[in-house]
């Protein structure tokens, strides 16, 4: 079972959860040093994506990747993991493809206002 996370051991999990999650944070803390720079914009949306992609990844191996991709898709967190999920791929649009430094940096905004959204979901009554 390639896709279940079960297969391994819950101490395994617990380190790929650890690693995964530190990744995503110090991506994102990159990304804000990286700011600064003169083209820092782009590395910023791109780290700062990338940190939100990991620490989103990283609950797939405490609950499995089609455990995640069922919950994340209930009815009552399916229109926050969408919009979640656009703020991502909009933020690399606007860096690699439009070339909008504004805009990239409006969708960073979005995007951690989605996931923070996204995240409360899963604490009840939090919504």
């Amino acid at each position: 079972k390639v896709l279940d996370a079960s297969t391994l051991s819950f101490g395994t999990r617990v380190k790929w959860f650890a690693i995964c999650f530190i990744v995503g944070i110090v991506c994102s803390i990159l990304g804000t040093a990286l700011l600064w720079l003169p083209k820092g914009i782009k590395l910023f949306a791109v780290f700062y994506t990338l940190g939100n992609i990991a620490a989103l990844a990283s609950t797939c191996f405490l609950m499995g990747p089609v455990k995640q991709l069922k919950t994340m898709f209930e009815p009552k967190r399916a229109v926050a993991t969408v919009v979640m999920l656009l703020w991502l791929l909009l933020t690399l649009c606007a860096v690699f493809w439009w070339n909008k430094k504004g805009l990239a940096m409006l969708f960073c905004i979005l995007q951690f206002l989605a996931m923070t959204w996204y995240s409360l979901s899963y604490i009840p009554y939090a919504r």
